[in-house]
């Protein structure tokens, strides 16, 4: 390993807590002032990354081998639990700041045009650097407490970004659905740690991951324990089943937080605590199934809901609720490469999607105003044709489409495949059809997202315009909108090359870059998930190279991408023959399309079997117990003590004969007991 020292590491996490104490100051003593917000808010966030860029490139040419660790102070010396506040930097590490800056800086830039008219405009960048600030404790925090608290900090942004329009009831209601949700994943991260030191000793990434082998039995009840505890507050985060109905919610919030949320912060949390774990995991079979299969069905069950939603933003969030279920398989199957694979590019295209939505929705929302239509600016129904007046949007949005369609040569075509093909590469052993049937499932939601994408399009872009009167208002988002959008299309084109298979350069390239090895990602992740591949490769072997109903990676991901192709092509041709009213002319859904519209009714179950006993539960205990026993009996032994006062009180005539009376007869009183006894 060259010598490699980081340049500024602490400095990268506090300039962004620099920028949320500077808007902060602002929204709070000068909010009308949005020019210190305008260029601090990305500014610290672009700085940010700016030294991630200088910290990988000196990464890049040290070929690391260990992690570094900076200790900055000690944190929590109790006994044997010795915490220090330090940030880890090695290749899992950079490549998520690299995401989390990179496309939380587009984010922000685009904010800047979004939330132009906004009063709250100081405020909301305070929350959005203070929300990427959390992100990057998360992610550089060398031990799990470090990790937790950007957990929990980033889950505090959520609701706060969430509910950004707070005096709007259902808004306000949505931010707390998310921070209330996520409290029962918090709940299971929380334990692995407890019973990680218990068993281990120790709470940092380094210790505690080279003592597992060693220290956990294969297949063992306290490491499966563990694992399934961690993939626990995964699905909190990551919004896989049961706990994903937070996610769609979350789209009450300004749409850039969607994009920042969806793209690059908290639902990339979950996916990232298991890469990160990657060795307790591997140290149980048990743990792995479990979270392939959850991950399948998340994927396919928020791609059948995605199919009929008229919200363009519900849409999108699906979407992200299925992509989520690909990477978590990733991980789940032991391809974590694969998973934070995808969890890149979908940074990429994600981000995109969403922000020209966002592009969209400002649009759409100042037609209306402008006509004085109350009509919903993010319903698809109400569009229609907007390539005639947003040409940009609508390009940059059909690159995005294609990408997360898994469409060759964009960047989901990669890693989207690859997370299937290891699916079927792990069909074999005491696991064979458990797998065989997750490969199945994948390609099935694969299907399913290229559909209701492009039915998104189609909708959105193509056809006569429905927006009535609204539509001679419509035109382009300006260009610290559309800007972003461009650099992000261009990474949902090229994102997904860094990962094709290449043949190995045996000199350095232009004098200084290292040879390119074949699969650069896997090779640079190598060193982060060696443990966990040695771990996996004695336990089960190396993974076949066929499917399990024939054809090798080459050939299934070609079937992939003609698949794709012919529904992208029916889809288009169907839709376009059909006759389309706007939303308040159009008959609502009926038949299984309504169960599918409704979510397939769970919030509505979990209202009856979970949130309603809840409530009439505590305010039961409320009356019956709180109210007619607790405050009862307080209430009690007051007007007990003030009823002795009272009688005290007559007692205090201010006349002497009436005291002295009084006295002679309490001595006569104990005379006459005295004798009588």
């Amino acid at each position: 390993m060259e010598n490699f020292e980081p340049t500024l590491l602490g400095l990268i996490v506090l300039l962004p807590l620099v920028g949320f104490l500077i808007n902060g100051a602002v929204a709070l003593f000068t909010p009308g002032n949005k020019g210190v917000s305008t260029w601090v808010g990305p500014g610290v966030v672009g700085l940010a990354f700016l030294i991630a860029v200088v910290n990988f490139i000196g990464m890049f040419g040290a070929e690391l081998t260990a992690p570094i660790v900076r200790s900055y102070w000690s944190w929590m010396p109790v006994g044997d639990l010795q915490v220090d506040a330090a940030l880890q930097l090695d290749q899992l590490s950079i490549l998520m700041t690299l995401i989390v800056t990179g496309v939380g800086f587009l984010i922000h830039v685009f904010s800047v045009g979004y939330m132009k008219g906004d009063p709250g405009y100081a405020r909301y960048f305070a929350f959005l650097n203070l929300f990427v600030f959390f992100m990057l404790t998360l992610v550089l925090g060398a031990n799990f407490p470090v990790l937790f608290v950007g957990w929990e900090g980033v889950g505090l942004c959520s609701y706060l970004l969430i509910g950004f329009w707070f005096r709007d009831r259902e808004k306000a209601d949505a931010g707390k659905k998310a921070f209330i949700v996520n409290r029962i994943g918090d709940f299971g991260l929380l334990i692995a740690m407890f019973m990680i030191f218990a068993h281990v000793g120790t709470l940092d990434f380094v210790g505690v991951f080279a003592a597992a082998p060693e220290t956990f039995v294969y297949g063992g009840a306290v490491v499966t324990a563990i694992a399934l505890f961690l993939f626990l507050g995964a699905v909190g985060k990551s919004a896989q089943i049961p706990l994903y109905v937070w996610l769609p919610d979350a789209m009450a919030g300004p749409t850039p937080v969607s994009a920042l949320i969806h793209a690059a912060t908290m639902v990339t949390a979950g996916v990232y605590l298991i890469a990160r774990s990657s060795v307790l995991f591997a140290l149980s079979p048990t743990a792995m199934m479990t979270v392939a299969i959850v991950g399948a069905v998340t994927a396919l069950f928020a791609a059948t809901i995605g199919l009929v939603q008229t919200d363009i933003k519900k849409v999108l969030a699906y979407s992200t609720v299925s992509q989520l279920g690909f990477m978590v398989v990733g991980v789940g199957v032991g391809a974590y490469a694969a998973g934070i694979f995808h969890l890149m590019t979908h940074a990429f295209f994600k981000a995109l999607l969403f922000m020209g939505a966002g592009a969209v929705i400002h649009a759409m929302h100042h037609a209306f105003h402008e006509t004085h239509q109350d009509w919903d600016a993010q319903d698809m129904r109400n569009m229609g044709g907007l390539k005639r007046f947003m040409p940009k949007t609508w390009i940059f949005m059909w690159i995005g489409t294609l990408a997360i369609a898994g469409v060759w040569p964009l960047a989901g075509f990669f890693s989207k495949d690859e997370i299937i093909w290891m699916a079927a590469a792990h069909a074999q052993g005491p696991f064979e059809v458990v797998f065989t049937l997750v490969w199945v499932i994948l390609f099935i939601a694969a299907m399913l997202t290229a559909f209701y994408m492009t039915r998104l399009m189609i909708l959105t872009f193509h056809g006569e315009n429905r927006s009535g009167p609204g539509g001679r208002h419509i035109h382009e988002a300006p260009a610290v909108m559309w800007v972003p959008l461009a650099i992000l299309a261009v990474l949902s084109i090229v994102g997904g090359w860094i990962n094709i298979p290449r043949p190995i350069s045996a000199t350095p390239i232009l004098g200084w870059i290292p040879p390119w090895h074949t699969e650069w990602l896997h090779y640079w992740l190598a060193p982060v998930t060696a443990t966990a591949d040695n771990v996996f490769r004695t336990r089960v072997g190396e993974l076949l190279e066929v499917g399990p109903f024939g054809g090798g990676e080459a050939f299934w991901a070609a079937v992939a991408f003609m698949i794709a192709m012919v529904i992208i092509a029916l889809t288009t041709v169907w839709l376009g023959k059909q006759e389309r009213k706007p939303a308040v002319e159009t008959p609502p859904y009926r038949g299984f399309a309504k169960v599918l519209y409704d979510k397939w009714y769970v919030d509505e179950i979990y209202d009856a079997v979970i949130v309603r006993p809840v409530v009439n539960g505590s305010r039961a205990l409320w009356r019956y117990v709180d109210d007619g026993i607790v405050d009862r009996a307080a209430n009690g032994v007051g007007s007990l003590a003030r009823g002795l006062g009272w009688l005290g009180s007559r007692l205090q005539t201010g006349n002497l004969n009436v005291y002295a009376l009084a006295i002679v007869a309490g001595a006569l009183l104990i005379l006459l007991t005295v004798v009588g006894l």
